[in-house]
């Protein structure tokens, strides 16, 4: 059996382009299990699977705890509000206490970016990173390729543009990274104010104009506005990157008129939450130009495949 050439998901940044493919292709057999009748596996059977999220979450944490039922692993929930947490104790010793009980691999949200990496160094069962700040969140990278990558086949040379908050955003950081190492052209675009000043270092170009941003590509993912990450200035205000939310959805807002104008079809993708009528209007979201729920199946299958790949079990 193929093997991840890294122990952990921590991000990224941190695969080669031959761990990216061997997820995919081991996504692909998953994908086809969750479409049958009885969509369970025994490839965890006996595997102790912690969801550990000290960070609010709906959809990524039930989508791991799908995958992980599918596979039969045995799932522990943690929750850091009401637990132990608020009352001090640290990210080390929760862990600690919960690898006492034997776990094998942790499923981690943290808010603190670079949280994931401190659990590596400290424990010895597998880490995947399931978000930790604005630093990284690779496996909605990963199903978000894997989902171009179902609709496009070969994605070399493929145009993306990646379009809002990109200053808070995770998820623009790792589909960066996962994009470009599957031989992606990307392109970001967002007010001046939601555009970090080191993206050219990435090898990112930046279009401050939608309509010219998707005449040029072949995928817009629209993200929403980090309101929760975007921090309060020294009075406790809200910090403002931008006048107003109608301001935005008129300057960043995908409407269908807005494809109606191309000479051509692009794809439309979202990780969601999606705030309808900001970034995305509900009739491009419900549109045929949209795979947004696609992305929501995928994500069960690709992390179906991280969770087998880190375990080391073989497919049954």
């Amino acid at each position: 059996m193929e093997k991840l050439s890294t122990r952990h998901l921590l991000g990224i940044k941190h695969l080669t382009r031959q761990d990216i493919e061997l997820i995919f292709n081991t996504a692909d057999n998953f994908k086809e299990v969750i479409n049958r009748p009885i969509k369970k596996v025994p490839s965890l059977r006996d595997t102790t699977i912690a969801n550990l999220f000290f960070e609010n979450s709906t959809r990524t944490k039930l989508s791991f705890e799908l995958a992980e039922k599918r596979l039969s692993a045995d799932v522990v929930n943690f929750s850091a509000s009401g637990s132990s947490v608020s009352k001090g104790e640290t990210l080390i010793d929760t862990v600690s206490n919960i690898l006492a009980m034997k776990v094998d691999v942790v499923v981690m949200r943290h808010p603190n970016p670079g949280a994931a990496v401190f659990l590596s160094r400290n424990i010895s069962a597998s880490i995947i990173n399931a978000g930790d700040g604005t630093h990284e969140h690779p496996t909605q990278a990963l199903l978000d390729a894997f989902s171009m990558r179902e609709k496009y086949g070969d994605l070399t040379n493929k145009k993306v543009v990646i379009v809002g908050d990109i200053a808070h955003s995770r998820v623009a950081i790792s589909n960066i990274y996962c994009l470009q190492k599957m031989g992606v052209k990307v392109k970001v675009c967002g007010p001046p104010t939601l555009i970090p000043k080191y993206i050219h270092a990435l090898g990112v170009e930046v279009e401050y104009n939608l309509d010219e941003a998707i005449a040029w590509c072949d995928v817009a993912m629209m993200l929403r506005i980090q309101l929760e990450r975007q921090g309060a200035d020294y009075e406790g205000n809200q910090v403002k990157y931008f006048p107003s939310i109608r301001e935005y959805a008129n300057l960043y807002g995908l409407t269908l008129e807005r494809l109606h104008k191309l000479n051509k079809r692009i794809t439309i993708m979202h990780p969601g939450p999606i705030n309808r009528g900001v970034e995305v209007s509900s009739d491009v979201a419900d549109s045929e130009h949209s795979i947004i729920l696609n992305q929501v199946e995928n994500g069960v299958a690709v992390r179906m495949a991280v969770l087998y790949l880190l375990s080391g079990r073989n497919l049954e």
